[in-house]
């Protein structure tokens, strides 16, 4: 029996970096939620989730080919907003007729110039989708006028027009992503073998005030929450019905509410579902709840990143992260003392650094002690306050290069090669020192550490660029390992 022709595909653009897939296949969580509305509102939906089956455009054609969808749905960030759109040129080559769209962080703000330069985008969902993106496809399909639907920016009369913006979900309990659209064989983690990884949320938005940062931005510094009971119910029924035993949990600051969080590691420890969690969470919220830690890891939770950013106290005012160095330290060293991976990251380039404040940032990030540490390129984001304040610095405006591997700043007294150099000499640096600590790490931990490094080795792009500058990463653990 043939399956039925999708009125509209969600695409993910055929990009890639070389760093989140290094450690697994992560599905499109944001295209999901808005997946599920549309199905809500009686729209066939189709997941094609391009980035993950590492197919290339050729393959994307022949996808949309064969599936000759009414419309097409594309997320991009500023990194893949070339390849998304490239997504939508094939489109209309294939069927002139196609609805092209795309959305997330990137096309809300930049809306004006995709408009003005990519014909073959149609429509931009700004902001919050599941509302706007119903409301756009019973307007298209009407033949209304399309200025009615807030939230989206689209031509008229030659020019971008938007429409006044939509106000976000105040109740997000009852929203669902379409996990009937996942192909769930195609998404694992890979540190652990055989596991079913799912993406999940259990809040939006971001009360900080990170100067670098796109999600407070596009969430306007607000934030709200999914219930504690209802976000731990879609767990239990992502292990049930699909077998996850791996979650990431996609929030900005998911600890942020105190009250609530507590909650939320209430009820898994009570229905001790056997869920791997990772998260994202504050330094402070770390700090904060330090005699709660135990109770994180009977929780399942095993993986935590904390934004560090910087160990220079100046570098950490001026991206408005409103914390002190001293307390990232410490709370890598909660994360650590109680038995979960820790992980942060380090921004390097701005235009005032030398290689010798580089130099100092590594050394000071191996004395931090974080499991995982990226030696990451600061990226301006062209709708971001930091931009004005590096903008005459900016060395290219090729936007597949703003994925934080890429050095895009161009220091006064360094070159971009020297930039690289440093970033890659900061992971060698640091994984080197680590594997000389290794006999002292709980058996778990080591094992975890030596499928890193071959992570690392063979799926991310540290190898051969690395390589190239003479810096290998070490292939096997150091003595006691």
């Amino acid at each position: 029996m043939m399956k039925p022709r999708p009125e509209i595909l969600l695409v993910t653009p055929p990009y890639h970096s070389g760093v989140v897939e290094s450690a697994g296949s992560w599905l499109p969580l944001g295209l999901l939620y808005v997946g599920g509305a549309l199905q809500k509102a009686g729209f066939g939906v189709a997941l094609y989730d391009a980035m993950t089956r590492f197919d290339t455009l050729d393959q994307v054609r022949a996808t949309l080919r064969r599936e000759r969808p009414d419309a097409v749905f594309v997320s991009c960030i500023t990194a893949t907003v070339l390849d998304g759109i490239e997504v939508c040129r094939v489109a209309k080559e294939e069927a002139p007729g196609t609805l092209t769209v795309l959305g997330n962080t990137h096309p809300s703000f930049m809306y004006e110039e995709i408009l003005r330069e990519y014909p073959e985008v149609d429509v931009i969902v700004r902001a919050e989708g599941e509302e706007t993106s119903v409301e756009l496809m019973q307007a298209w399909q009407a033949g209304a006028d399309l200025s009615r639907v807030s939230g989206i920016a689209f031509r008229r009369d030659g020019r971008a027009f938007a429409t006044p913006p939509r106000c976000f979900i105040a109740n997000l309990d009852p929203l669902e992503p379409a996990w009937d659209l996942v192909p769930w064989k195609e998404y694992s983690y890979r540190p652990k073998p055989g596991s079913t990884l799912a993406v999940v949320s259990s809040s939006r938005g971001c009360k900080q005030h990170c100067s670098f940062c796109s999600q407070r931005l596009f969430w306007k510094e607000s934030w709200r929450a999914v219930s504690a009971a209802r976000f731990v119910d879609q767990l239990e029924m992502l292990r049930s019905r699909y077998g996850v035993d791996v979650a990431m949990i996609a929030d900005e600051i998911p600890s942020v509410d105190p009250v609530r969080w507590s909650r939320i590691l209430d009820l898994l420890i009570e229905r001790d579902m056997g869920t791997s969690l990772m998260l994202e969470t504050r330094v402070e919220d770390i700090i904060r709840d330090a005699a709660l830690l135990p109770r994180y890891r009977q929780a399942g939770i095993e993986h935590i990143y904390v934004g560090v950013e910087s160990v220079n106290q100046a570098t950490l005012d001026l991206f408005k992260k409103d914390a002190k160095v001293e307390q990232g330290k410490r709370a890598i060293e909660l994360i650590n003392e109680h038995q979960m991976i820790s992980e942060t990251s380090f921004v390097m380039g701005m235009p005032d650094e030398t290689i010798e404040n580089m130099q100092h940032t590594i050394e000071l990030a191996k004395f931090f002690d974080p499991d995982m540490a990226f030696f990451l390129a600061i990226t301006p984001w062209p709708y971001a306050d930091l931009y004005q304040d590096v903008k005459d610095h900016i060395a290219t405006r090729d936007y597949r290069k703003y994925n934080l591997v890429e050095p895009v700043i161009k220091p006064v007294s360094m070159s971009l090669d020297d930039v690289r150099e440093q970033l890659f000499r900061g992971f060698r640096e640091f994984y080197h020192n680590k594997m000389k600590g290794m006999a002292a790490m709980p058996p778990w931990k080591q094992q975890f550490m030596k499928t890193l490094m071959k992570l690392l080795m063979e799926h991310s792009y540290l190898k051969d660029q690395m390589a190239g500058l003479g810096h290998p990463l070490p292939e096997h653990p150091g003595p006691g390992a």
